[in-house]
C-alpha cells in the first residue's frame, strides 16, 4: 500500500476533521450537540482508520484532538497536566485487542458517566480553582460554579496531598433533570434535550447563582497534578476520594482479570442500566495498578492503560412500568409503553410505542418486564423485545371498551387497529381533532395546547373548530379569572386566534383532518385545485389522475366532503375564516423539478420544514417514505432505515453539501 493518500482520501479526511471540529464546538462550547454519539463516534473512528493507514495525516488529526477550544466568555487557564480523552471501543473484539496487549491484566471497571468533565485544584485542602476540560490543554475557569455543587467539597477532609487536582464528572440525576424540565415548561423557559446538556449548560453559566439553582451532582474518578501519591491502585484512589469527601461510582465498580469477566460486567450493567439513577453511555476499563499506568503512558490524546467500552447508542434496556392506551383523533386505540426513563442516543426516553394489540401479543411483552427499547434516526422509540422477565407477570389484555369514553371498540375486517366507534361524543377524539387543527402545520394557534383544550372542552366551551374563533368573545372574562390565565395571556391567545382567521388552502386541508391526507398530500391537492370549492366538487376519478393521489385517498376525500357532519363543520368554520387560494409559484426548470425526494435524519443548517419548503418551491415533491419511485434521498445526521433502504434500491443519496450546491446553483 502506498504511504501517500490519494485525493479522495485527503478530501474525505479533511471533511471528517471539519465535521468533528464543528460538532465539538456545538457539544463542548454551546452545550447543544447536533449529532448523537453514534454518528460522532463513527466519524472519529473513520478518521482514525485513515490516519492509521497514512501516518502523515495523524499530525493535527483526530488522534491529537481533545474537546474544543475554550470559549471567550470565560477566563481560561492551562491544565498543569493535559486533560486527555479516553479511546473508545465498541465491541468485544476491540476490547480483546486492547486487553491482549496489556502487561498487567488486573483491571478496574467503572461506569462511564454521561456528564461534563471538570478539574478541581486543591492547595492545602482548599478548593482554589475549577476548570472545564476545554481543549484538553486549557480549560475554562468555573471555580465559582463548582463551589455551588454539594458533591464537590470546598475543603478536603482526612489526610491529603498538599496539592491535588481531582478530576471527575458533573452530571444530573435523571429525576432532577425531569423536574428541571417540568419547571422550565411551566415558566416557558428552555427545555433541555437530555441530562448531559442540562448539566453542561448549568455548569458553564456566567452567573454562579444559576448553577446553584440547578440540582447538579458530581463524581471524582482521576487526578491531574499532585504533590505526592500514597495509593498504589485505582481502587485505592477511590478510597482516598471518598475519605476526602467526594462521591465515586464505587457501588457499580468491578474488578476483572479476563475477557469473559469484562463481558459479563458489560452485559450485567447493560441490563441494569435503567436502575442506575443517572445516564451512562458505557464502561471505563482501567489497568488497576498506578505504576503500570505510568509506565504505559499515553498517546497524543488518550492514555494507553484505559479504554471506554461504549454501549450501543440506538438501544437500551429498561423497565416496563405500565401499558397505557391512547385514543387518537380517528378513534384508533394505540398502546403505549410507560418506561423507566433511559437515555438512548442522547435523548431521554420514557415512553415507546407498542403499535397495536397484535404487536403486544407477538412480543409477549408484560408489565414488569425488562425490555429492549430502540431509537434510531427519525424513528419513534419502540420496544423490540423482552430482555428479562421477573416473577408474577401476566399477559396483557387489550381493552374491549374505549378507555376514555367507555364506548365500544371494533376491529374492522382486515385491519390491525381497534377503533372507538363513538366518533361524535368521545372526548379523546374531539381533543385529538382540535389538537390537530391548531397544530403548527394546521392553523398554528399559539397558547391553545392540550391542557387549554382539555379545560375548554370539559366546560363545554369548545366542541368544534369553529368554536375556537368565538371563545374569547363568549368566555374571555371567565378565562382571565382562571388559574394560569390573566389579561396578558388571554390577549395573546386572542391575537393568535385572530392571526389564524386567514389561512393557506393546504394548511386548511391538513387541519380539518381528512383521513389519509397529511401535510404533503394537502399541498398536492392545493396546487391541483387552487380553491376549496373546486376540491369539494371533485369526483374520485379526477382525484386519481393527480400524481400522488391513490385510490384509497381519492375515496376518503370524496367520502369526507359528502359526510353531513363534516359539511356542517366546514360551513360553520367558513363563517369565521377566509382561505387564501393557492397561486402556483413553483419553479419548473430546476434540477429537482418533478423529482420525488425523501428527507431523513437531521440537517445542521435547516429544519426539516425549511428543507421541504425549499425543495417544493424548486418543483420537487417531498415524500415521507422511500419507494422504487423515489428519485433522491436527502440524508442528514442520524439517518436510519430510510437511508438503508435507499442504498438497497440504488436511489441517489445526497448529503447536506449536495443540498447546499443545489440551492447555490438556483440563486
Amino acid at each position: 500500500m502506498s504511504n501517500t493518500p490519494d485525493l479522495f482520501i485527503l478530501a474525505e479526511h479533511a471533511e471528517l476533521l471539519k465535521k468533528l471540529a464543528e460538532w465539538d464546538i456545538a457539544y463542548h462550547q454551546n452545550d447543544a450537540p447536533v449529532v448523537d454519539d453514534a454518528t460522532y463516534d463513527a466519524a472519529k473512528k473513520r478518521a482514525l482508520e485513515i490516519e492509521a493507514m497514512y501516518p502523515t495525516l495523524a499530525k493535527n488529526g483526530a488522534s491529537t484532538h481533545v474537546g474544543a477550544a475554550v470559549s471567550d466568555k470565560f477566563k481560561s487557564f492551562a491544565h498543569t497536566v493535559p486533560m486527555l480523552s479516553i479511546s473508545d471501543v465498541f465491541n468485544e473484539a476491540e476490547v480483546a485487542d486492547w486487553f491482549d496487549k496489556l502487561p498487567d491484566q488486573d483491571l478496574f471497571i467503572e461506569l462511564k458517566v454521561d456528564g461534563v468533565s471538570y478539574e478541581a485544584r486543591y492547595e492545602n485542602g482548599i478548593l482554589v480553582r475549577g476548570l472545564t476540560r476545554g481543549s484538553g490543554v486549557a480549560g475554562e475557569d468555573i471555580t465559582a460554579n463548582l463551589l455551588t455543587i454539594p458533591d464537590i467539597p470546598k475543603r478536603l477532609s482526612g489526610e491529603f496531598p498538599d496539592v491535588i487536582e481531582v478530576r471527575g464528572e458533573v452530571y444530573m440525576l435523571r429525576d432532577d433533570f425531569i423536574a428541571l424540565n417540568e419547571m422550565a415548561e411551566v415558566r416557558g423557559e428552555k427545555v433541555f434535550a437530555n441530562p448531559r446538556n442540562a448539566a453542561a449548560g448549568s455548569l458553564r453559566q456566567l452567573d454562579a447563582h444559576v448553577t446553584a439553582s440547578r440540582r447538579l451532582s458530581a463524581f471524582g474518578y482521576t487526578y491531574g497534578e499532585l504533590s505526592n501519591r500514597t495509593w498504589k491502585t485505582q481502587s485505592e484512589y477511590f478510597d482516598k476520594l471518598e475519605s476526602w469527601g467526594f462521591k465515586t461510582t464505587r457501588p457499580w465498580a468491578h474488578h476483572a482479570n479476563t475477557m469473559a469477566e469484562i463481558q459479563n460486567v458489560y452485559n450485567d450493567i447493560m441490563l441494569k442500566r435503567a436502575e442506575i439513577p443517572f445516564d451512562i453511555d458505557g464502561l471505563v476499563i482501567k489497568v488497576n495498578d498506578v505504576a503500570t499506568q505510568e509506565k504505559m503512558g499515553a498517546r497524543a490524546n488518550s492514555p494507553r492503560w484505559e479504554v471506554a467500552y461504549k454501549f450501543p447508542a440506538a438501544r437500551a434496556i429498561t423497565l416496563l412500568r405500565d401499558i397505557t392506551v391512547q385514543v387518537g383523533r380517528t378513534g384508533v386505540l394505540t398502546p403505549v409503553a410507560e418506561l423507566e426513563p433511559i437515555n438512548i442516543g442522547g435523548v431521554v426516553v420514557s415512553r415507546a410505542t407498542l403499535h397495536n394489540a397484535d404487536e403486544i401479543g407477538r412480543l409477549d411483552v408484560r408489565i414488569g418486564d425488562m425490555v429492549t427499547v430502540q431509537r434510531a434516526g427519525d424513528v419513534i422509540p419502540q420496544i423490540v423485545g423482552v430482555a428479562s422477565r421477573g416473577e408474577n407477570t401476566t399477559p396483557y389484555v387489550f381493552p374491549d371498551k374505549c378507555p376514555v369514553c367507555g364506548g365500544a371498540v371494533v376491529r374492522e375486517s382486515g385491519a390491525v387497529a381497534w377503533r372507538c366507534v363513538n366518533t361524535l361524543s368521545c372526548p379523546a377524539q374531539r381533543l385529538g381533532e382540535l389538537e390537530h387543527f391548531v397544530s403548527r402545520k394546521g392553523f398554528d394557534i399559539d397558547g391553545l395546547g392540550t391542557k387549554q383544550l382539555e379545560l375548554f372542552i370539559s366546560r363545554g366551551w369548545i366542541e368544534t373548530p369553529a368554536d375556537i374563533f368565538t371563545i374569547i368573545a363568549r368566555h374571555g372574562d371567565e378565562i382571565k379569572c382562571m388559574d394560569g390565565f390573566g389579561d396578558k395571556s388571554v390577549d395573546n391567545l386572542n391575537k393568535s386566534i385572530e392571526n389564524a382567521r386567514s389561512v393557506d388552502l393546504h394548511r386548511f386541508l391538513y387541519a380539518i383532518g381528512i383521513p389519509e391526507i397529511g401535510e404533503v398530500t394537502a399541498k398536492i391537492l392545493a396546487r391541483a385545485f387552487g380553491t376549496l370549492n373546486a376540491l369539494r366538487e371533485a369526483q374520485a376519478w379526477k382525484l386519481k389522475t393527480i400524481d400522488g393521489i391513490g385510490e384509497v385517498m381519492a375515496d376518503e376525500i370524496v367520502s369526507f366532503f359528502a359526510d353531513e357532519h363534516n359539511v356542517r363543520g366546514i360551513d360553520a368554520l367558513l363563517q369565521q375564516i377566509t382561505i387564501r387560494e393557492t397561486v402556483s409559484n413553483i419553479a419548473t426548470d430546476t434540477a429537482v423539478s418533478g423529482k420525488k425526494i425523501v428527507l431523513t435524519g437531521t440537517l445542521s443548517k435547516y429544519t426539516r420544514d425549511e428543507a421541504r419548503e425549499i425543495l417544493e418551491k424548486m418543483g420537487a415533491t417531498v415524500s415521507g417514505s422511500v419507494s422504487a419511485k423515489t428519485d433522491i434521498v436527502l440524508a442528514g445526521a442520524e439517518a436510519g432505515s430510510k437511508l438503508q433502504k435507499a442504498a438497497e434500491l440504488g436511489i441517489t443519496i445526497w448529503d447536506e453539501d449536495d443540498f447546499d450546491n443545489l440551492i447555490q446553483t438556483q440563486q
